[in-house]
């Protein structure tokens, strides 16, 4: 009886000029040699002590990028979901800002926009939706979206982010009282936005007990 094939696939997600986009690599190996795929890889059971560590673990390695936000999606499994035998992968979504990726200078990292995205080998396209689907949910009632703003961004730089996310425009007085009543926020004294033609605007960050957690609205943005 042959065993079980149990991977980690993750879905790196990030704001790019085309808007919400997935981090892909072409795959080194049979099966699917030269196609693009999500960065994935085996579970180490002598190393990784939980699916965390083997998600982490192979988006460091494959990519060179350990990001902001890492959450479990789901566990997609199945005897025809990979032609090397019957098989279960714990599968997960991570949001890094763009520089983040710039800065880590993967040659093999292609950004594609989730709206143009191809079929893509094992049941990757499933996936990916599963977390588009999960991060545009999220959106309408976490602080979730603030991990795609990078580490220093201005109120309209942020409400932008959420209206990429949610598909829609959102109202500036209603935006920056949720974000108040979300209290995530600290403003950085004495640092503003660089000039411009407009008025400079405050900086923000997430203040540092919610880098690895969600804050939660009672009612949607």
């Amino acid at each position: 009886m042959n065993a079980v094939i149990c991977t980690v696939d993750v879905v790196l997600l990030t704001l790019g000029d085309e808007g919400l986009s997935v981090a892909l690599l072409k795959r080194e190996r049979e099966p699917y040699q030269g196609v693009a795929a999500l960065p994935g890889g085996y579970i180490h059971a002598d190393q990784d002590m939980h699916g965390v560590d083997a998600a982490l673990r192979v988006l460091k390695n494959k990519t060179g990028i350990i990001p902001p936000y890492l959450e479990q999606l789901a566990s997609f499994s199945g005897a025809a979901r990979d032609p090397r035998g019957w098989s279960v992968s714990l599968a997960y979504y991570a949001l890094v800002p763009l520089d983040v990726i710039a800065r880590a200078g993967h040659p093999g990292v292609k950004l594609v926009s989730v709206e143009r995205l191809h079929t893509l080998p094992f049941d990757h396209s499933a996936i990916v939706n599963t977390a588009v689907e999960r991060l545009r949910s999220k959106s309408q009632y976490s602080s979730l979206p603030c991990f795609l703003a990078g580490d220093l961004f201005t109120l309209p730089q942020l409400q932008r982010v959420y209206e990429a996310l949610m598909g829609e425009p959102l109202n500036k007085v209603s935006f920056r009282r949720k974000m108040a009543e979300m209290d995530v926020l600290d403003a950085v004294e004495g640092q503003l936005d660089a000039p411009s033609a407009n008025r400079p605007a405050q900086l923000y960050r997430l203040k540092p007990q919610f880098r690895d957690q969600l804050r939660l609205l009672k009612r949607g943005l």
